[in-house]
């Protein structure tokens, strides 16, 4: 890469993108030191796209505080996805059992605390 670099013009396009690279090389190349890291992020991407693809869509909430509920539903909705629950078994089963959950016991209700009914 440094090699190509040195045969393109300064300033152009291919020049940012090979420098852009090349100052950060290190975190570029660090799945290779480590087995566990992804080659990509494509992963978090795909968790992220509708967050992404709704962000016009909220800046209609109607208020702070209605974007700020907006925010934590969603919050608790991936969350229970990244857990391995259905979202609507999840939050079918807290909003039923908050009203009489012990404030000392609301933590349990967490996903990644949470166990469906059986």
């Amino acid at each position: 890469m440094v090699l190509q670099r040195q045969k393109v013009p300064e300033g152009s396009a291919s020049a940012k993108a090979l420098d852009y690279s090349l100052r950060r090389w290190e975190a570029l190349t660090r799945f290779v030191d480590d087995g566990q890291l992804p080659v990509d992020n494509n992963w978090i991407e795909n968790q992220i796209r509708p967050i992404a693809i709704g962000r016009n869509n909220w800046l209609f909430a109607g208020s702070l505080r209605a974007g700020q509920r907006a925010a934590a539903v969603m919050t608790l909705i991936q969350s229970a996805r990244l857990n391995g629950h259905d979202p609507y078994a999840y939050l079918k089963d807290v909003l039923a059992r908050l009203p009489t959950q012990r404030v000392s016991l609301v933590h349990e209700l967490l996903p990644h605390r949470w166990f469906a009914p059986s």
